[in-house]
């Protein structure tokens, strides 16, 4: 099997989805189990890692407004759970920023494991389709994720989705776990934007030259302030290997920075996708669509793609559940993006999102949404009830 990275992808168009239901990288250190009990402020001082008081938090986000997350020494590197800061930072994500940020890569060796009982044969190369512009017409829902790592600004894929908490006004988005949290290498990423119908017009990377905010972020930016990933991706994902694949998926909440009005997400899209827990196995399903803004080459990263077809089902480990595959030649950058099907009341869903695929570009592979990603979707959606 040829080397596996970890690309980016995002939403589907029903018309794509016709057939019915048959049935952004981590350091190389690894981090200490626990944050250190510090973060150092500008003026020097001292704050808690863990804040336990409202004033405590108050500090350690000014401290990272004022550049303490830049620091990504393995012993100040919040990783659990419960860890995730990200105050608004005005400005930092400028045009360039966003234009230069890099796709979070995450590669497999050559020989990786698989159940062959629960693996089909390797799919058909299906080649990655541009969406039309405007995306917020023909791809509604998709966006990218902007986030700061260890080695600089990184991108990834994501949706909007429903949450039942905040009918017709959800600010919640769907990503992969990888492209919030570096896993057992690291903890979480820092200064994370979902852009909603990124590059709305569609422009080549060249067009986008002096290109300024409204081409760029037609639909505002969208500060995560709540996120959540599972356990298993916190403990063993990582940068090599397939570990921790098959629970590779995050929810985001997020709000409109100062610039982007008061709106919810949804109510700024216009639609935001269920998601479909539990759904059948690939053998089940007869269509899947991915979606996403792939940047490794020959893509730029600017422009939305999406590849279509019949999934099969991978395998990584025996005693971890079967993941989904499809043929895509998207590539990095491409993670993270939302897979979908129809239900079996007739509507497109989100059933997975990218998590791997080959270093060669052929296919892609996200993971069967069960009872551990439905406790990441509910933690997100009660947590801002």
């Amino acid at each position: 099997m040829p080397s596996i990275s970890r690309p980016l992808a995002a939403a589907a168009v029903a018309a794509l989805l016709a057939a019915s239901v048959t049935a952004c990288g981590p350091s190389n250190d690894k981090a200490d189990p626990k944050p250190s009990p510090s973060v150092t402020s500008a003026d020097g001082s001292k704050l808690p890692a863990l804040p336990t008081s409202l004033g405590d938090l108050e500090k350690l986000k000014k401290a990272y407004k004022d550049g303490a997350w830049k620091n990504w020494d393995k012993a100040k590197w919040l990783r659990e759970a419960s860890d995730f800061i990200n105050p608004v930072i005005d400005g930092l994500w400028d045009n360039d920023r966003m234009k230069g940020a890099e796709q979070n890569d995450k590669k497999v060796p050559d020989d990786v494991a698989a159940d062959k009982g629960k693996t089909d044969p390797v799919p058909a190369v299906n080649k990655a389709q541009a969406v039309a512009a405007p995306y917020h017409e023909n791809g509604a829902g998709d966006g990218k994720i902007f986030f700061d790592g260890p080695k600089g600004s990184m991108v990834c894929s994501g949706t909007v989705v429903k949450d039942p908490a905040h009918p017709g006004k959800s600010n919640l988005v769907w990503t992969a776990g990888h492209c919030v949290h570096a896993g057992g290498e690291g903890g979480w990423y820092r200064n994370v934007i979902f852009v909603p119908s990124y590059n709305d017009g569609g422009k080549t990377e060249a067009q986008l030259q002096g290109a300024k905010r409204d081409t760029l972020a037609p639909l505002g930016v969208f500060w995560a302030d709540g996120a959540a990933t599972s356990d298993q991706w916190i403990s063993t994902g990582a940068e090599t290997g397939g570990k921790g694949s098959a629970y590779d998926f995050a929810v985001l909440h997020v709000a409109p920075d100062k610039q982007s009005g008061t709106k919810s997400l949804e109510e700024t899209v216009g639609s935001a996708l269920p998601v479909w827990f539990d759904a059948p196995s690939a053998t089940k399903i007869t269509k899947i669509g991915a979606w996403g803004y792939p940047a490794a080459p020959p893509f730029d990263g600017q422009r939305l793609f999406n590849c279509t077809g019949k999934p099969g089902r991978l395998s990584l480990f025996a005693d971890q559940p079967t993941e989904y595959r499809i043929g895509c030649t998207m590539t990095g950058g491409s993670s993270g993006g939302g897979w979908y099907a129809k239900n079996p009341d007739g509507q497109v869903a989100l059933v997975s999102n990218t998590s791997i695929g080959p270093i060669t570009a052929t296919w892609l592979a996200g993971p069967h949404l069960g009872a551990e990603a439905k406790a990441v979707y509910d933690k997100v959606s009660k947590q801002f009830t």
